[in-house]
């Protein structure tokens, strides 16, 4: 705290351009980034898309820049003499502290942010940060990719995973923690896809509230119902944030409207009903308890300044995540140590680290703990060799921590079982000593949905294995999926059909893309076979099977919502609802049941050509129901190399009258390769690696162009939704390649066939 003439004075930080200087950046030092509400800006400052530090001092109402090195400013301070005043610092005792430096249970929060996809949770986490001071020091290159523009921050924050950045969705669960008042406020952002649901399910056991996130235009959707119903379910009061309610096609009645609806479907108690709302807008960092004034719909959404009048900045949600969520008063400080591991990381120094709140006691560095599965078996133990919380960013070492914060512990040995239950996420830490004659018990773990979609894994064995890639054995590859197993609890690995293989068993063909892409980046060769519904016994029906279910909603324009019907009936969906929006938009939202089955093929590539890319789908997990009957995709055949080599322009010219190519020219082929789709149901073996014969050459006249179009590139996702029970994706770290299963197969037939004629 700083005086000024006996009167309280605020530093605080906003990010501005001066008129006045023709726009260059003001010389102004960095002390920090303390937001303050209500702050007043004089008419000479505006907002720019490119933003810089400028530090001023408020006054009553009073807002004035000032160059705080020198120690003086000169402002007009209502009962201040006029003139150069000392800015003078107050020291205040530090009231965050007990005694054994521990942060008192009543003035820590721990909250988790949970929302669909796109719905912008991981924006509203950076706009926390930054607000609350937290982030104080970044580098040249992260000032570039953390700048907010008009269509949001470059890079998110706590998106910190190469997979998350290159893609733009969170797919790990993330904790950090800010400062507010004196208060502790442990935040923990969540993925918004269903196939991560994993994450988002471990991580309810943490936090003592949630901040439900909902799109004010597009209004509760899929993993919006999936989400709240896990918080519900464990008894949290959610506080509901409407996001990008400055955008001119938000709809805050109707949304609220639905919202309420949802809770009373998934059965809240009237205290959960009974939730707080707020309107913000994550890009612009504003929250306020009142509707936004929009500017008209074929407007430019108006300036967080235009269209709040009551915050221009993100201190509604902190005094009401301060009001609503409750403190973890009930954990007791005073029993033995005991804390439910949801997360596992590894660090290169220290080894593994188990986050996780305590439950209860106080741990120490050096105190000896042991681990307990689920079951109560113990599976490990360890002296604590180092304690970590979050700040921000970083992690930052305590000497000591207690229940109701969370932590990260090192020094922890625990078995690997290799299913993700002993050695991994969901063990249970405890101090030994302290718990009578029963000794100590595991702490209830969270049931996580069962996978619904399956793969088998093994090495590469195709012609080109190992040229590009560096872990080639079984083992190396079977070790490593088994090390992940330990910290995704979504994952499920099995033994495979050969002794070569593993079977996973994940939430969608995304969860386990997401996987394999992690081991092609680390240098690994796989040869992946098709997805699979995970199918269990029917208990009522000997011999029958269960499928697992989705529920799946569409949003397309109103013209193309026939042809995803028709695509989603044929795949045995069932229609629960359609509703048509506004007729000048031309909307629909469709609700449908599918077989996961139906969705693997249809998801990755059709949808987007049927509804010309003008639409989103989205599924969740609804449960288990009586088999469907067979799937007829529609499908075509493939086309398929002969010879190995390189192809050539020459020789694929008159092969795109056969199909869509896959390849492009000078690309290494081989027998069995997969290189185009036939416009036929049936395979056809092709040569697409013949020369031109340079003999005769000044007989043959001028050279045709050749016209090649462009070939149809496949990502890994939608290799693996593509390929048939017949076929294996290759997955290279340089290449993505579909290729039969029997190399030699067709080739050898064809040969026969024509060596018989």
């Amino acid at each position: 705290m700083y005086t000024l003439g006996g009167k309280p004075v605020f530093l605080t930080t906003c990010l501005l351009y001066s008129r006045d200087i023709s726009n260059a950046p003001v010389n102004i030092s960095n002390l920090g980034s303390v937001f303050l509400s209500g702050c007043k800006m004089h008419d000479h400052f505006m907002l720019y898309e490119m933003l810089i530090p400028f530090f001023f001092i408020q006054v009553g109402v009073l807002v004035k820049p000032v160059d705080l090195r020198a120690g003086s400013v000169s402002v007009l301070v209502p009962d201040v003499t006029p003139g150069l005043h000392t800015i003078t610092p107050e020291v205040l005792p530090n009231k965050e502290l007990d005694s054994e430096g521990l942060t008192p249970t009543e003035r820590i929060r721990n909250i988790a942010i949970i929302a669909h996809v796109d719905h912008g949770k991981t924006t509203l986490v950076d706009q926390l940060l930054r607000q609350s001071g937290t982030i104080k020091q970044l580098s040249v290159t992260e000032q570039l990719l953390y700048t907010p523009t008009s269509r949001g921050f470059i890079t998110r924050l706590m998106d910190s995973n190469d997979l998350e950045r290159e893609r733009g969705i969170t797919i790990l669960s993330k904790c950090t923690s800010v400062n507010y008042n004196g208060n502790l406020i442990n935040i923990v952002d969540t993925p918004g896809h269903a196939d991560f649901g994993g994450e988002v399910e471990r991580i309810m056991s943490m936090v003592d509230g949630v901040a439900l996130v909902v799109d004010a235009t597009e209004g509760p959707m899929t993993q919006t119902r999936f989400v709240l119903s896990k918080a519900l379910s464990r008894g949290l009061k959610p506080l509901v944030v409407l996001n990008k309610a400055d955008r001119p096609t938000s709809r805050p009645q109707q949304v609220e409207s639905d919202l309420f609806d949802l809770f009373a479907t998934l059965g809240a108690t009237d205290e959960q009903a009974d939730y707080p709302l707020l309107y913000a807008s994550a890009k612009q960092g504003w929250a306020q308890d009142t509707p936004p004034q929009l500017a008209a719909a074929s407007e430019s959404p108006a300036p967080a300044s235009e269209t709040s009048s009551t915050s221009t900045s993100m201190t509604p949600l902190f005094e009401l995540i301060m009001s609503h969520v409750p403190p973890p008063v009930h954990l007791s400080r005073s029993g033995p140590f005991s804390m439910l591991t949801v997360q596992i990381e590894s660090d290169p120094y220290v080894g593994m680290l188990y986050l996780g709140r305590i439950q209860s006691g106080v741990l120490r560095i050096g105190d000896t703990l042991t681990a307990l599965n689920a079951e109560g078996v113990k599976v490990g133990d360890g002296k604590v060799k180092k304690i970590f919380g979050r700040q921000g960013l970083e992690r930052v070492e305590k000497d000591v921590a207690a229940a109701g914060e969370i932590v990260s512990i090192a020094g922890i040995k625990c078995v690997n079982s290799g299913s993700g239950g002993g050695g991994g996420v969901n063990v249970t830490l405890v101090h030994p000593d302290g718990w009578g004659p029963e000794g100590p018990k595991s702490l209830p773990t969270t049931p996580i949905d069962p996978p619904t979609i399956s793969i088998h894994v093994h090495a590469n064995d195709s012609p080109l294995a190992g040229r590009e890639g560096t872990k080639l054995t079984s083992q190396l590859i079977r070790d490593r999926i088994y090390k992940e197993s330990e910290t995704n609890v979504a994952l499920t690995v099995l033994p495979g059909p050969t002794s070569e293989s593993l079977e996973l068993r994940g939430r969608g063909v995304l969860h386990l893309g997401v996987l394999l892409e992690t081991l092609r980046r680390e240098g690994f060769e796989l040869s992946v076979g098709p997805p699979k519904a995970v199918m269990i016994p029917d208990p009522e029906k000997k011999g029958a099977f269960l499928e697992p279910m989705e529920e799946c909603t569409v949003v397309v324009r109103e013209e193309y919502a026939g042809g995803v019907v028709q695509k989603l009936t044929m795949r045995k969906g069932e229609m629960r609802s359609y509703e048509a929006g506004d007729p000048e938009e031309g909307w629909v939202k469709i609700v449908m049941d599918v077989p996961a089955r139906g969705l693997i093929g249809y998801m990755a590539g059709e949808f987007g050509n049927d509804t010309h890319g003008q639409g989103t789908i989205n599924h969740i997990f609804k449960g288990y129901e009586p088999f469907k009957g067979a799937i007829d995709t529609g499908r075509n055949g493939a086309l398929i190399s002969m010879a190995s080599g390189e192809s050539s322009g020459y020789a694929m010219a008159p092969l795109q009258a056969r199909g869509t190519l896959f390849i492009h020219p000078q690309t290494q082929v081989y027998p069995g390769m997969v290189i185009g789709e036939s416009s036929k149901s049936t395979d056809l073996y092709l040569n697409p690696t013949v020369k031109k014969q340079l003999t005769n050459i000044r007989a043959a006249g001028a050279d045709e162009k050749i016209v090649l179009a462009s070939p149809r590139v496949m990502g890994l996702e939608e290799a693996m939704a593509y390929m048939g029970d017949d076929e294996l994706v290759e997955v290279t770290p340089g290449r993505v390649r579909l290729r039969k299963k029997d190399l030699m197969g067709g080739v050898r037939g064809k040969m026969g066939k024509g060596k018989g004629r």
